[in-house]
């Protein structure tokens, strides 16, 4: 059944005209009065699930839908994980958000690390954010989560070290290609723990971004005995976090 992502105040009986998104696919789909289809709110915090929903109307711009049910359907990982990728060329951060949703990420926080290629600023920077921001909610109506991870600002790790408030029962690591390096599965104890992991762009992040991390608490944590690119190795974190 075809899942949209609605994110507005449902409950049985309702009556609604579908968000322009959802709408706009549900014509593409070319679906007609009396399909179902399948809504999510994907708030974190709310009450989850998913509902069902008959189509009543279609409009040439707009969908109205009846919401017929409720299913307390959880697909989220049991462990948090909160990712702080340094930004990527190309497409590569759109492959990387998409993936890493359908893993069950909670949220992901774009990191403008010195190597990054791609700088963003004011307006641009929006634009961006709004665009990583579909691409989840895209992954998860195609994965079945329930929940849209948050896609944050853009941040320099001193900027983000500065607006976190601590939380010491969360792991804190980053990947390293330095000695003293530890398995990630070492670090990881309680299987609910929450963890922040932080990765660096094409290149890694510089010495003095790394020195900043383990100072505030970061353990350095290895995936490996081979070197993966920028958007492999906080997928390979992902995948060890949560199994």
């Amino acid at each position: 059944m075809p899942r949209f992502h609605c994110p507005v105040p449902l409950s049985a009986r309702f009556e609604i005209d579908l968000p322009a998104g959802a709408a706009r696919h549900v014509q593409v789909l070319r679906m007609q009065p009396g399909d179902t289809i399948t809504l999510f709110d994907g708030a974190q915090d709310g009450a989850g699930g998913e509902w069902q929903a008959t189509i009543l109307r279609m409009g040439r711009s707009d969908v109205q839908v009846r919401v017929d049910s409720h299913t307390a359907t959880e697909r989220e990982n049991i462990r948090p994980v909160h990712l702080l990728a340094g930004i990527t060329a190309n497409e590569r951060m759109d492959w990387l958000v998409e993936k890493a949703t359908e893993l069950g990420v909670t949220s992901i926080t774009p990191l403008l690390a010195e190597r990054s290629v791609l700088k963003l600023k004011g307006e641009r920077g929006d634009k961006k954010r709004a665009h990583w921001q579909a691409v989840a909610v895209a992954a998860c109506e195609q994965s079945g989560r329930n929940r849209v991870p948050v896609i944050h600002e853009a941040l320099s790790l001193a900027q983000w070290l500065h607006q976190q408030s601590p939380d010491e029962d969360a792991v804190r690591a980053v990947l390293s290609l330095a000695e003293g390096t530890q398995p990630l599965q070492q670090v990881l104890t309680a299987p609910a723990q929450a963890v922040y992991f932080l990765s660096g762009p094409e290149g890694g992040l510089t010495a003095q971004e790394e020195s900043l991390a383990r100072a505030q608490g970061f353990a350095p944590v290895t995936l490996g005995p081979r070197v993966l690119r920028a958007e492999t190795a906080p997928l390979a974190a992902l995948v060890l976090a949560t199994l």
